[in-house]
């Protein structure tokens, strides 16, 4: 069987629909052999990676609920680091992750972040797993950045919004998931708000860098539901953002269920189909 890697790209709030792409490849039987994650993409994939099935997210997200995950934002308007310090959501990363270190997860992971002041790609895969998690998902301006080792840390979204690039050579079917969703327009004579236009402008970047990077190299299968309207902070949206990705995990299973045929009668016919010269 050929192996299968995952990159779960960022979006904020988008996100939580990876849950629902994880749950494909549960009902499959597919266990992938490695996970790539920016921003959000590598929260869910560290729950993934450590050993939590799609359903236990599920269960998890509607167990704490929209007014706990606003308590994990712990607002810090004053703090000019950054509107959120982050604290909330590393003490809920603590407590609930099974995996504390990269090497105690069930399948390798692998977590992008940006090196503020070298504008470079970092990608985490060795040490302490929550604070690489808490760096990957820094949106700048919102989150506090990270200071890990000798490097600040923020977003990996900024530089690599979904990272299917850093496993391509690590598996033979590679599945990319875009939530970078789409932009609402509600009249285009309308000014934006302070965050539309943050956010928006982090999007649109992050498009960019997708369509080019499309280019150099391309991942097996492309999963990019239109989550259209649903912001980075809209996590009140849960439910519509889970269900709205129907039709796209149908999309998911087909694709991925007619490349694992292709692979299940290659086996057949190299180790156990009709013998040389037979006419069947």
């Amino acid at each position: 069987m050929k192996s299968v890697g995952i990159a779960l790209g960022g979006g904020g709030a988008r996100g939580l629909c990876h849950i629902r792409f994880l749950k494909v490849l549960d009902e499959l039987g597919v266990r992938p052999g490695i996970v790539a994650g920016s921003s959000i993409g590598a929260l869910i994939g560290a729950f993934y990676a450590s050993g939590f099935s799609a359903d236990d997210m599920l269960n998890l997200l509607e167990k704490i609920g929209i007014r706990q995950i606003t308590r994990m934002v712990d607002l810090s308007p004053l703090n000019p680091k950054g509107l959120v310090k982050g604290n909330g959501i590393a003490r809920f990363l603590k407590r609930h992750l099974p995996a504390k270190r990269f090497e105690d997860l069930r399948i390798p992971l692998k977590v992008i972040a940006t090196d503020f002041w070298s504008q470079k790609e970092v990608v985490l895969d060795s040490g302490e797993l929550v604070p690489a998690i808490r760096a990957s998902i820094s949106i700048p301006a919102v989150f506090e950045a990270v200071r890990l080792g000798d490097r600040v840390l923020v977003d990996g979204g900024i530089v690599n919004p979904v990272p299917y690039d850093v496993i391509r050579e690590a598996c033979e079917i590679l599945i990319a998931v875009d939530v970078t969703g789409t932009q609402a327009t509600p009249g285009s004579s309308q000014i934006p708000s302070l965050f539309e236009n943050l956010f928006t402008t982090i999007q649109t970047l992050q498009i960019a860098i997708l369509r080019n990077k499309m280019k150099v190299v391309k991942p097996d299968i492309t999963i990019k539901p239109a989550l259209t309207g649903v912001g980075l902070l809209d996590f009140e949206k849960t439910k519509t953002i889970l269900s709205s990705v129907d039709e796209d995990c149908v999309a998911l299973r087909k694709e991925l269920e007619q490349r694992l045929k292709k692979e299940r009668r290659f086996l057949f016919f190299k180790y156990g189909g009709a013998k040389e010269g037979s006419n069947d």
